[in-house]
């Protein structure tokens, strides 16, 4: 990533880390038409403090990188359950929240000329209600029962969790597969030339959320779950 400074333009900036579209969304300023200007030239045109608003672009720099350096196939159960509470589950319910008014207006203004976007808002729109759903299971229901099977370890449990967690399973190929069908229909998020800022701010965020949603069920499925199955094979 290079330095990014007050004279980064804005449109630079989200291209390189489209979660600082948030950010210039919250504080009005235009990243997209409008985009082409230094980050010092966009601040005052809010009466913004260049070197403040520079910082919080840090920020969501470095919060990033805080969490693609994180390591916690390691951590014990109950620290596990934790993190993929406090990081994905609370990532993904933030950039869903966050990315739902970008799809949209790219599908409402552009979806005539592009069609194949209207089929994206309707995987978007499937992706996160299925998502929504079963992270509440997961924390509401699904971890509470692994963590106490993995305390005491019983037939009883095991019966009892293996429905829940084969259902946990095909939930996440399902996703998979939307996720599948997204890369497909964007020619793997690669914007047309002609894009405009907010159809590129889409297409790359679909991309990073998938690597994330990638990231999140493998940990669960080679880590928790496996967990639950070497358990299994003691009793």
């Amino acid at each position: 990533m290079n330095q990014l400074t007050e004279e980064t333009w804005v449109a630079d900036i989200v291209r390189e880390v489209p979660k600082t579209g948030d950010l210039f969304r919250k504080l009005r300023i235009d990243f997209c038409c409008g985009g082409e200007i230094p980050l010092r030239e966009a601040a005052a045109s809010r009466g913004l403090n260049a070197s403040e608003l520079l910082a919080q672009v840090h920020e969501v720099v470095e919060s990033q990188a805080q969490h693609k350096q994180m390591q916690p196939s390691s951590l014990e159960t109950k620290e596990l359950i934790a993190y993929i509470q406090d990081t994905y589950h609370t990532r993904l319910r933030e950039e869903l929240s966050a990315l739902t008014p970008y799809v949209t207006k790219l599908t409402r203004v552009h979806g005539e000329r592009y069609p194949h976007l209207k089929r994206v808002n309707e995987l978007y729109t499937l992706l996160k209600q299925n998502l929504s759903d079963h992270i509440q299971n997961e924390e509401e229901h699904i971890f509470p029962m692994i963590e106490l099977f993995l305390q005491e370890s019983t037939v009883e449990g095991a019966n009892a969790l293996n429905p829940h967690v084969s259902k946990l399973q095909d939930e996440h190929q399902a996703v998979v597969e939307l996720l599948k069908e997204l890369r497909l229909i964007t020619n793997g998020f690669e914007p047309v030339q002609e894009a405009c800022g907010t159809h590129r701010l889409v297409l790359k965020r679909l991309e990073d959320l998938e690597a994330d949603i990638f990231n999140h069920i493998l940990l669960e499925n080679c880590t928790l779950i496996e967990r639950t199955r070497q358990a299994q094979l003691k009793i």
